[in-house]
């Protein structure tokens, strides 16, 4: 077989990407683009409403937090992908040894499942509406009736299909998909303002406050600030970036420049579709006094048909990609496995979590919680990379010894995201407020762990 016959055929799991299956930028802006303006921000833009943030504080907020995070991409993530051309899960077994990172990539690989769960809860709302099928409240965990869970069940099945179906077809299916899905929410954005009926600056923002007031039922409590809305847009996909885990992305790439693509999703997405899908729900509450954000629905009172499909087709771009994370996660814990069964088995997961909508309207803690756990271990890529001649320790420490645990690695990653999950969970701080300070903890400890249990090696 051919060098070129290779690497159509096979996904390098295990061994660093050739350079006949190298790409151009263009697909990975399309990736990226189709990725984050997609199922997600139909529920993170209306979140925000729900949780009273000032309007002017989500405009400028999300200015800032999304330029931080494509910087993170271009300049953490994309220079070592490019470098070492490996996926997150085997170069961290490099690292932390295997024993860990089947530990590291069960955690991995169940907490992307359940984010692709919720994008496939996403699209369901919208393929029930053709069915007049009654669709899941803000306040519901379980599904509430038998239609609900059979459209999920279908719709997790197709998106399962796709992604286990490798790379080239999730970034070609999202690169149809992102102009048409981009388009529409900007016109979703436009028909949403015309409906509010604001004028200028300050009607507008005097109809958002009220919004907040019918949908908090008379108290227009903030829970969020524009810290909260910037580090919230800033490191909810700090996984991905910070967290290494694009690394299986990027190391597909010519250059790090490629890097610069995650603006698309970023200022396409995480910018221009939460605010358009935020309007949407001030839309739909000064219309009929609703503040449920089902997707599904609020999506087609503003654009009908087209909205409905741009849902369905939404969440299919972020649960593709998420499912195909998810199926490399779990084939790097059984060596030897199939990585398409891997991904069908991942899709299974997601579609189960899919039944239970509460994993979609609980998104922005989600997110902040799966980073807070993940982002940390690229902290210990990070360091090992950059400081491991410096500060005199041994790269690729569990490689060099042999070993299927590196305790250096489980140290630096467990002590700081244990006290930050005691920080989330009993005294009740915003998860996205603790990912950068686990992150810089992480590296720190690695260092100083490595330097203990690890002498550098010897010529």
């Amino acid at each position: 077989m051919s060098e070129q016959e290779h690497a159509v055929t096979e996904e390098f799991e295990r061994t660093p990407v050739p350079n006949s299956a190298l790409k151009g930028p263009g697909k990975f802006w399309g990736m990226y683009a189709g990725e984050h303006a997609a199922g997600t921000e139909f529920m993170i833009g209306p979140l925000f409403l729900l949780s009273g943030v000032a309007l002017k504080d989500i405009f400028l907020g999300l200015l800032v937090g999304n330029l931080l995070a494509v910087l993170c991409w271009r300049y953490v993530c994309a220079p070592i992908a490019v470098r070492a051309r490996m996926t997150l899960y085997y170069h961290l077994e490099k690292i932390a040894g295997g024993g860990l990172v089947k530990f590291y990539n069960l955690a991995n690989g169940v907490l992307f499942c359940f984010l692709a769960g919720a994008m496939i809860t996403v699209s369901a709302t919208a393929v029930g509406i053709p069915f007049n099928i009654e669709m899941p409240t803000i306040e519901s965990v379980y599904p509430n009736n038998a239609a609900f869970v059979i459209i999920v069940l279908l719709v997790g099945a197709v998106i399962a299909m796709v992604a286990a179906k490798g790379y080239d077809l999730v970034a070609r299916f999202a690169n149809v998909a992102s102009p048409w899905m981009v388009l529409v929410f900007l016109a979703c954005g436009f028909v949403a303002l015309k409906q509010i009926g604001a004028a200028n600056w300050e009607g507008l923002n005097t109809i958002w406050n009220e919004s907040i007031t019918i949908a908090q039922e008379g108290k227009n409590q903030s829970t969020m600030g524009f810290w909260s809305v910037a580090l919230f847009a800033w490191f909810c996909n700090s996984a991905m970036h910070i967290g290494m885990a694009d690394l299986s992305v990027f190391r597909y790439a010519r250059k790090p420049s490629s890097g610069w693509a995650a603006a698309g999703g970023m200022y396409v997405g995480h910018y221009m579709a939460w605010i358009a899908a935020a309007f949407m729900l001030a839309a739909q509450i000064q219309a009929t006094g609703d503040s449920n954000p089902v997707p599904g629905p609020m999506a087609a009172n503003v654009a009908g048909l087209a909205g409905i499909v741009c849902v369905v087709v939404a969440g299919w771009t972020t649960a593709n990609p998420t499912i195909y994370r998810a199926g490399l996660a779990f084939q790097a814990m059984i060596p030897g496995s199939s990585r398409t069964a891997m991904t069908l088995v991942a899709g299974i997961v997601a579609t189960v979590a899919g039944v239970f909508p509460a994993f979609a309207w609980k998104l922005l803690g989600f997110v902040g919680f799966y980073g807070t756990v993940l982002a940390p271990m690229g902290a210990v890529i990070f360091a090992d990379w950059y400081f491991a001649k410096k500060a005199g320790f041994m790269p690729f420490a569990a490689e060099g010894r042999r070993s299927s645990f590196n305790l250096a690695v489980a140290f630096a990653w467990l002590i700081p995201v244990s006290i930050a999950t005691y920080l989330i969970k009993v005294e009740g701080i915003a998860s996205w407020f603790c990912i950068l300070p686990c992150w810089i903890a992480t590296a720190i400890l690695h260092v100083i762990f490595s330097k203990i249990f690890h002498k550098p090696a010897t010529a």
